[in-house]
């Protein structure tokens, strides 16, 4: 009876990230969609992306594959650094993440005018910073695991006892100096999203805490 139970919390667990995971990629989607540039992460992705595709003009590749093949190799180093930060949900981040934006970017694609006035892109882009961060926090305190991009942010964070937000901003800073480097596309969008996502999600793990508590019945 108290596998049965485990196994049950660790669905609910599953079930709260794979929600946390897609509001997070929505918010992801609005940035790429409002063309302000994107977050630090998926500079990086876009980076090595532009990268990939014109070295080997591969037609059929696309941001989201990209974004699952980095996530799988950030992974499988931590794997070799220290698997125990390695769940069960950070396989689904890494499985499920990537597609998830190729779907929201098809689905909202059609909705995006081209000569979106600016200030209407920055707000688009003010909700998507918002939207990720929340989702983020949920896909944290579900304690199933996380996309690998946080992972890096939490385990740095636990090893040298330092507040996540702040460790956010120095990763989403190195992934977005080589996002630039490899060419990705870097806009007033990624200033406002590396320095702002770490400490809204910071703003929101408490609140987060709660929410996922209360389904749980914790």
């Amino acid at each position: 009876m108290q596998i049965k139970s485990k196994w049950q919390e660790l669905l609910v667990r599953v079930m709260i990230l794979l929600v946390g995971l897609t509001i997070a990629h929505l918010g992801v989607t609005l940035f790429l969609l409002a063309d302000l540039g994107s977050d630090p992460f998926n500079v990086l992705v876009q980076g090595i992306f532009r990268t990939v595709s014109g070295l080997t003009g591969w037609k059929t590749l696309t941001h989201g594959f990209t974004h699952v093949a980095l996530c799988f190799l950030i992974i499988v180093i931590l794997l070799i650094a220290d698997r125990s930060y390695i769940k069960i949900g950070t396989l689904l981040c890494m499985i499920f993440g990537g597609p998830i934006i190729d779907f929201f970017t098809r689905l909202l694609s059609p909705v995006f005018a081209e000569n979106m006035h600016l200030a209407v892109k920055l707000i688009i882009l003010c909700l998507g910073c918002a939207i990720l961060a929340f989702g983020m926090t949920i896909v944290i305190k579900s304690d199933a695991g996380t996309g690998p991009n946080d992972l890096v942010a939490v385990v740095i964070s636990d090893k040298l006892k330092k507040k996540f937000g702040l460790v956010r901003i120095i990763v989403d800073v190195s992934f977005l100096a080589v996002g630039f480097l490899l060419g990705g596309a870097v806009g007033i969008g990624t200033v406002i999203c590396a320095g702002f996502v770490g400490p809204v999600a910071g703003f929101f793990l408490p609140y987060s805490e709660k929410i996922v508590n209360a389904v749980l019945g914790e």
